[in-house]
């Protein structure tokens, strides 16, 4: 098992210092979904839901998630995100809606926790949007899928 870098040699949690790193572009990618009825899910495929345009206000508050990420989780550092892409794919055999993020920097560490954060935000701001038409939705699958860039180089998740 690789050595946890967030603790220092008393056991500790600690910030880890990056200053002597290569920066290097970076990317990452992660991916969840959010489970519901189907009368939730015609709800926001067909545009009826009462809060608005769910699928787009969702990607923005994705994409504000990521920029947020270090505001939100103690030992992250902020990052020059260089971009940050979300996608939301509606899938009738959940059914729900499938989320994908992509976050880009040239940078001293990775933009994983970033990517996850986009990808927790907007499922998160999908079900606050349609709550009140169902409570029982599930925020599923989040993981990071991808990453590039680093000493450690590219990752691939195996697919499920």
């Amino acid at each position: 098992m690789a050595e946890l870098t967030h603790f220092d040699g008393e056991g500790h949690a600690h910030m880890v210092d990056v200053s002597d790193k290569a920066v290097t572009s970076r990317v990452a990618v992660a991916e969840g979904c959010v489970k519901m009825l189907p009368e939730t899910f015609a709800l926001i495929t067909e545009g009826r839901a009462k809060k608005g345009d769910v699928l787009g206000v969702a990607r923005l508050a994705g994409i504000m998630g990521a920029k947020k990420c270090a505001d939100l989780i103690p030992l992250c550092h902020p990052l020059p995100i260089t971009k940050v892409a979300v996608e939301m794919t509606p899938d009738s055999t959940l059914p729900g809606i499938r989320i994908e993020a992509t976050v880009k920097t040239t940078g001293q560490t990775g933009v994983e926790m970033e990517a996850l954060t986009a990808v927790s935000t907007a499922a998160l701001t999908i079900y606050d949007m349609v709550k009140a038409a169902e409570k029982t939705m599930e925020i599923c699958d989040i993981r990071l899928v991808r990453k590039e860039g680093g000493k450690s180089g590219t990752f691939e998740a195996p697919r499920p």
